[in-house]
């Protein structure tokens, strides 16, 4: 039995951005509790001090550690002995590159919401950084920490569905189908603004992550893409639509659609992949489930933590069949998953299996070439384009 000095102690997390009205920070946050492997201890939560200071309060986050800015802040935690581990960056993206080059800079690992940046020169710049300084860097690709995800990356990865052929993905909402940037709601003003989201709307927040997860699950490398970007909601600046042609090396072909103004789509992400043996089927919205089709079979529906999966998938399962998990708990494993590769960075060890399995670096990189490739395709007119 293990004893008391076998356990790692929590993590210190410290946060930039995620402050008070923000989504994705509280998410990050739950997700890192969890599973109990950080506990958050230090903050730079809004631009302004003061609001900074308001979030730090709600959060019980001491007075002393909430920074008015992540300069300070990188700087005070380098100087403590109980200083921070990890950053988690939950700010708009144009601040992602700043905030992860300063910190790296300073010594601590990084956990970055995507994308990682909103120009490829600074993710290339943030993987030489990572390269040189050894630290850990995690990308919150956030889907695919879903047990039945990594069970259909397993179950392509051992040759079950044969050569792949043809892979569909799609990723539709319907929350900016009007102009709600002008109603004062903070999400949609920063996602429609290029100062802030980057050249990319759609594609950059919810496009990446369709790419992603196609990548994720079938291995495959992208070698050219087609794309139509278009705007459909009069004043916006940034494209609210999304239909992609795709071509992967080895000859499968895939297409991609992203939308945000599809009215009676709330998050429909939705994964289709296909080769000569069968082919897998996964939605977000119903993430318990994976339809495995056998060539010549009826297909058959494969749950999480049920009989016949993977060591992948039941590792990222926490409780029992029939009991959903979804976009929280997916999200947390990630944070587990992260939490045992510090760990080991800190014993000066390498959790090899783990950081093929979660989203980091280059990943970051893959995602900005893609958004960069994108924009060029579709501002040719959708002529096909090298990746």
């Amino acid at each position: 039995m293990s004893n008391q000095q076998d356990t790692p102690r929590r993590l210190r997390l410290g946060m930039v951005g995620g402050g008070q009205g923000a989504f994705i920070g509280g998410v990050h946050r739950i997700a890192a509790r969890l599973d109990d492997h950080f506990e958050l201890v230090a903050g730079a939560f809004a631009s302004a001090p003061d609001r900074s200071r308001a979030a730090a309060a709600e959060l019980h986050v001491d007075a002393e550690r909430a920074y008015p800015d992540y300069q300070t802040m990188a700087e005070a935690e380098r100087k403590r002995s109980d200083g921070i581990d990890v950053v988690a960056i939950v700010t708009p993206n144009h601040v992602h590159f700043d905030v992860a080059r300063t910190f790296l800079e300073a010594g601590f690992h990084v956990i970055c919401d995507k994308p990682m940046t909103i120009t490829l020169e600074e993710a290339q710049t943030l993987a030489e950084l990572v390269e040189r300084t050894g630290l850990f860097f995690g990308l919150t690709h956030n889907y695919s920490g879903y047990s039945l995800v990594r069970q259909a990356r397993e179950m392509v990865a051992n040759g079950e569905l044969g050569d792949l052929r043809v892979v569909q993905v799609e990723y539709p909402q319907d929350w900016l189908s009007t102009r709600l940037e002008e109603s004062g709601v903070k999400q949609a003003e920063w996602r429609t603004d290029p100062k802030r989201s980057g050249p990319a709307g759609c594609l950059g927040d919810i496009g990446t992550h369709a790419y992603h997860l196609a990548r994720y699950v079938t291995g495959l490398q992208l070698e050219s893409l087609a794309a139509d970007m278009h705007t459909f909601v009069e004043g916006r600046a940034l494209d609210d639509n999304v239909h992609m042609l795709l071509r992967f090396k080895g000859g499968a072909r895939g297409m991609l659609w992203s939308s945000q103004v599809a009215p009676g789509n709330e998050n429909g992400l939705q994964l289709r992949v296909y080769g000569s043996k069968g082919g897998l089927a996964w939605r977000q919205e119903t993430p318990n489930q994976l339809v495995h089709s056998p060539l010549g079979e009826p297909p058959r529906i494969l749950t999480r933590n049920g009989p016949g999966l993977g060591e992948a998938a039941m590792a990222a399962a926490r409780i029992p069949p029939g009991h959903p998990e979804g976009y929280l708990e997916a999200f947390a494993q990630l944070y587990r998953d992260f939490a045992e590769q510090i760990h080991a960075h800190q014993r000066g060890e390498r959790a090899e299996a783990l950081a093929v399995q979660t989203p980091g670096v280059a990943d970051g990189v893959d995602g900005l070439t893609f958004i960069t490739r994108a924009l060029a395709s579709s501002a040719a007119g959708g002529q096909w384009v090298d990746i």
